[in-house]
């Protein structure tokens, strides 16, 4: 993700989501030199994720396809980028939080390997009040890279 990218990326996100990161936000971790990646089909920004490494955990922080591109495995190809980058950096943990009511989310995370780790209570914002959010886990010690 360059900053050029972000004005893209933030109409995604308010395509997405009910409380969307800013340009502001993004701009942010992109100088801070968190792991921030973009996927293009056809010149056309269709996901990206934003991860941060902290002491060998790693915490996925966003990770959104575009409404109009879900359903073709675009989350799943982010998803193994930014596991592959974790494990280039020698990461041992990967950490993320999810919306119960996301199932299609919740189903490609237990299929690439996460598995439920706590309950953050009134995490998300919603348009009727509080939603609140899993935590998921994967361990990436004696795991092979997926290519």
């Amino acid at each position: 993700m360059k900053e050029s990218d972000i004005p893209e990326v933030v109409a995604i996100e308010k395509r997405a989501y009910f409380q969307a990161w800013n340009k502001a936000f993004f701009r942010s971790c992109v100088r801070a030199g968190f792991s921030c990646w973009v996927l293009e089909q056809d010149d056309v920004i269709c996901g990206y994720g934003v991860m941060s490494l902290k002491e060998k955990k790693v915490r996925i922080m966003n990770l959104c396809v575009r409404p109009d591109c879900q359903t073709q495995g675009l989350g799943r190809r982010i998803l193994s980028h930014l596991l592959e980058q974790a494990r280039r950096s020698d990461a041992e943990t990967v950490e993320l939080e999810v919306r119960p009511s996301n199932h299609t989310a919740l189903k490609l995370y237990k299929s690439m390997g996460f598995s439920d780790a706590g309950v953050q209570y009134t995490y998300y914002l919603t348009r009727t009040g509080w939603e609140d959010a899993v935590t998921m886990a994967l361990s990436l010690k004696n795991t092979a890279m997926a290519h």
